[in-house]
């Protein structure tokens, strides 16, 4: 479990900067509210988000990254 969260986070290919330029919380991104973030929202957070990193992230393959699976791959708020 591990191994593919650390790649998903290689793939993802964000770096600090990035992170810190678009650390948002789960609310903010989920725009529809529906309780789930999508590849096209969170694109709008980062937009250089490929398809296969998205998928790597969505560790349960629903399509969409819940609030867990965003926690692991979301930036942690800066202090």
């Amino acid at each position: 479990m591990k191994k593919i969260i650390v790649s998903s986070l290689i793939v993802l290919g964000l770096s600090s900067a990035t992170f810190a330029q678009a650390a948002t919380d789960f609310a903010s991104v989920d725009a529809d509210a529906s309780g789930g973030i999508s590849l096209a929202e969170a694109q709008v957070a980062w937009p250089d988000l490929t398809q296969e990193a998205f998928t790597a992230a969505d560790v349960d393959a629903n399509g969409e990254l819940s609030a867990e699976e965003y926690a692991v791959v979301a930036p942690a708020p800066a202090m």
